[in-house]
């Protein structure tokens, strides 16, 4: 069985700038092949070097010309056709040995790459993959620290080695434009610059990506120092014209953003929350809610304990008033039993009056529950906190009862605490007067958290003792039915 080719380019000089996928291969390889000049050296085997293993194969491909001249029958192009169709039956016979061969190439393989001249001879009769690189073209550009092109700008790509009045004539009506392969072409490739009225906007890139690495502007240049390894840039126009103000927060920015954070972790989180996230000044929140949110030095954290909601929403409007864009972070979402509702109290006040407020809603505790389960909120439902914290006792019997007497599906928030240990009895007591003992009853705990559970058992069967502060309960309604996978769904025809 034949072996597989790989063109692998392994970027313009730093070896942390090969890819992934190229170190693996060159890793794998049974034959790693480069070319280089008659002196050995190779730069695409030195970037490579650390990804080399013990007991590869070496293919060097020495040229037979670089700059020099050739008594070749049909001169330096003749030379080199015969050098690739030597190369190329040299790397065939590791092929058809079953072998894995690497070819080496600086920047990437099909850019200007000696392998393309392989893959023409190879590709068509063994496995072929062209590994792409960073290019020099992407590694000065990032050197200079200068966008190449941006909007509808064009880029220019143009050997140094075309005639003087033709390089002149395209860098004329460039947008921009790189020119590779300087060295000796260099002084001609400065006049063409010049001859086209862009001198003064070229940059000149040596070496990029290598510890030698320089950047100056093309004026500058000494044309009896300039490297083959090095190139011309011409870079987009827009940047060359834009003048940068020093950053500055923009007056009025000021706001409170009341982010739902969901039920636990980053995939839960809505795309408008993180954007409010990302482009908060500050943070202000219960601190575990706040511990959610990745730190960032440019951001300051307010944190605070679970029952001062009313000092944290007036202190979050306050920020936002002195101009500061303050996300207040909320677990679920921020208008079910969470933030939004103190923050839109304390904002009433006269004092905030010219504070804009918005809430960005965020997956509930109830939804993430409920989709483990399966869908037992498929039908009518009622979401009822059991703390009576905020609220009489009394009431959150009367409620439990019309719900229950409704037959309506529950969700049931703050369903135990420490401190709080009689209400969800009480409740299964209550419901049971109501309900079959049999009702499917859904236990989520952590859901969406490193310690997520999901339990399914019956409200005759619900045991007080296995819930706490950390779950949801769902009570089902007399509709509510359990397969025998265990999936938990109320219909939405109803009886």
């Amino acid at each position: 069985m034949a072996g597989r080719l790989f063109g692998v380019g392994v970027g313009p000089g730093d070896p942390e700038l090969v890819t992934v996928k190229a170190a693996r291969l060159i890793g794998e390889a049974d034959v790693v092949a480069f070319h280089c000049a008659r002196h050995g050296r190779s730069i695409a085997r030195a970037i490579a070097e650390p990804y080399l293993r013990d007991g590869r194969i070496e293919e060097q491909l020495v040229y037979p010309v670089t700059t020099e001249t050739t008594d070749h029958p049909g001169g330096y192009q003749g030379a080199l056709e015969d050098f690739y169709a030597d190369c190329a039956a040299r790397l065939a016979a590791h092929l058809d040995a079953g072998r894995t061969v690497v070819v080496l190439s600086e920047g990437d393989p099909l850019f200007y790459g000696s392998y393309m001249h392989l893959h023409k001879r190879l590709a068509p009769h063994y496995p072929a993959e062209v590994v792409p690189g960073v290019t020099s073209l992407s590694a000065a550009s990032a050197a200079a620290g200068r966008p190449l092109v941006e909007r509808e700008e064009t880029l220019t790509v143009l050997p140094g080695t075309l005639p003087g009045e033709e390089l002149a004539a395209r860098l004329r009506t460039a947008d921009a434009a790189a020119v590779l392969k300087l060295g000796r072409t260099f002084p001609k490739v400065r006049q063409a610059f010049e001859d086209a009225g862009r001198l003064g906007d070229g940059w000149y890139v040596e070496r990029a990506a290598t510890d030698r690495q320089r950047v100056l502007p093309l004026a500058d240049v000494d044309p009896a120092d300039v490297p083959y390894m090095s190139l011309a840039l011409l870079t987009s126009p827009a940047e060359r014209s834009f003048a940068a103000p020093p950053p500055v927060r923009p007056e009025g920015a000021g706001g409170v953003w009341v982010v739902g954070l969901g039920p636990a972790g980053r995939p839960w989180l809505t795309p408008e929350a993180q954007d409010a996230l990302a482009s908060a000044t500050d943070l202000v929140g219960y601190g575990p809610y706040l511990d959610r949110v990745p730190p960032n030095p440019r951001q300051r954290r307010h944190g605070s304990g679970n029952r001062v909601e009313a000092d944290r929403a007036r202190h979050a409007l306050a920020l936002a008033r002195d101009g500061a864009r303050v996300a207040v972070v909320s677990s679920g979402d921020p208008g079910v039993f969470a933030m939004a509702t103190a923050v839109l109290e304390a904002a009433d006040a006269d004092a905030f009056a010219d504070v804009p407020v918005q809430v960005v809603p965020g997956l509930t505790a109830a939804q993430a529950v409920a989709a483990r389960a399966g869908a037992p909120l498929g039908h009518d439902f009622c979401v009822l906190s059991l703390s009576d914290i905020l609220k009489p006792w009394d009431v959150v019997r009367r409620r439990l009862a019309a719900a229950a007497e409704a037959d309506l599906v529950l969700a049931l928030y703050n369903p135990s605490s420490s401190r709080r240990r009689h209400q969800l009895p009480a409740a299964r007591d209550l419901l049971l007067e109501h309900r079959s003992p049999e009702t499917p009853v859904v236990i989520g705990r952590d859901v969406g958290g490193p310690e997520e559970t999901v339990t399914v058992t019956t409200l005759g069967k619900l045991d007080p003792e296995r819930v706490d502060m950390r779950c949801l309960l769902i009570v089902g309604s007399s509709a509510t039915r359990v397969t025998e996978r265990g999936v938990v769904y109320t219909p939405r025809h109803y009886p």
